[in-house]
């Protein structure tokens, strides 16, 4: 077998070539594919009112408790989830939301890596990692206690 490709070095690379891209994942090229949407909340009385708190769960696909966890720590309130809203206590503004809401993408949602959307939560060692499906990197994530 080695002599047959000893006569031609270009069939021996175009073989290997081949091999590692069968093993590549497959990811997108384009860049802007992802938008942040924006946040709807509004204020009532003493009370917060993230009102699309469920779509933009599902569209980022994180766990409900992890999201709602992250929001209530980095506001300093309590707060709960009803039907397709998050209600928080207190009076917060639409941009420290949406603020808020950015920071949890890039946190724990963009790969540090090829900054792709295309992540999701893993678990190593009983130590919550980001995993990214279009480069195959994996990074810590910061743990919310």
């Amino acid at each position: 077998m080695w002599n047959e490709y000893n006569d031609n070095p270009e069939k021996v690379y175009s073989n290997i070539l081949k091999r590692a891209k069968t093993q590549l994942p497959e990811h997108s090229t384009e860049t802007d594919r992802f938008i942040i949407p924006k946040v709807d909340s509004q204020i009532e009385g003493n009370r917060t009112f993230f009102r699309n708190f469920k779509e933009l769960q599902t569209l980022i696909a994180r766990p409900e408790s992890h999201f709602l966890k992250f929001f209530t720590n980095e506001i300093g309130t309590s707060g709960s989830v009803e039907g397709s809203r998050a209600i928080f206590q207190g009076k917060h503004i639409r941009t420290q939301v949406q603020k808020l809401f950015e920071r949890y993408i890039n946190d724990y949602v963009i790969c540090p890596e090829c900054r792709k959307p295309d992540t999701r939560f893993i678990t190593q060692n009983r130590i919550e990692m980001l995993k990214c499906d279009a480069c195959g990197a994996t990074a810590g994530i910061r743990n919310l206690s």
